[in-house]
């Protein structure tokens, strides 16, 4: 196994991995359920919007339909169009990380399963944005939101692939979809357990790495 300093470009996940961004999609996510009538969420379901698809989330967790479930994305996103996004803030330690790892002379790019029009206001209003050379995420329709799609779609998009074949890039993220997104691209994953998964997690579904602070990507 390769030692985390031997990649050289390194695919940030943003939700629970750059920005601890729970309010923000909770209230969202409240939002919506209430329109339809569904109230007292407990904060344990909640917090499962956290990462997934939002079409997914509905569906599996309150067995909405497809019809209804992608409704109810727009209905989430009338708050956080407006709110949410913003109800937001970078982890303790991601700003330092992102600055050495470019004054290593590393590439840094993300790759969120969050639509692209709302990813790019957050990394621009928590002044992200700077440390990337590329930021990938889904569609509002949500038709590339399965991470792998996603990772897919920022090697391609960046002629990524001999760097892929070579064993340089790592995907970071917080949850098992980033786990499974990596692995299906044929690239090792680190999981951050300063996000939204836990070590159980992380054993379960295969993590190459396991760090507990940014700084030890450095």
């Amino acid at each position: 196994m390769n030692q985390l300093s031997s990649f050289t470009h390194l695919f940030w996940d943003l939700d629970g991995t750059l920005t601890e961004s729970a309010p923000g999609i909770m209230n969202s996510a409240r939002h919506a359920l209430d329109y339809y009538g569904i109230h007292d969420v407990p904060q344990s379901t909640l917090k499962k919007f956290i990462g997934p698809p939002l079409m997914d989330s509905f569906q599996e967790l309150f067995g909405f339909s497809h019809e209804k479930a992608h409704e109810a994305m727009g209905k989430y996103r009338e708050y956080f169009g407006e709110k949410g996004l913003f109800e937001n803030s970078v982890y303790n330690g991601i700003i330092e990380t992102l600055q050495a790892l470019k004054n290593q002379g590393k590439h840094l790019y993300v790759a969120t399963s969050k639509p692209e029009v709302f990813m790019k206001r957050i990394l621009e209003r928590f002044q992200l944005a700077r440390f990337f050379e590329f930021a990938g995420g889904s569609d509002l329709e949500e038709s590339r939101s399965e991470k792998a799609l996603v990772i897919q779609y920022v090697i391609q998009e960046n002629h990524l692939e001999e760097e892929r074949k070579n064993g340089k890039i790592l995907m970071i993220g917080d949850r098992k979809h980033d786990i499974i997104g990596a692995h299906k691209n044929n690239i090792p994953c680190c999981a951050c357990l300063w996000g939204y998964g836990n070590r159980q997690e992380f054993s379960e579904f295969g993590a190459d790495y396991v760090i507990e602070r940014p700084k030890e990507l450095l």
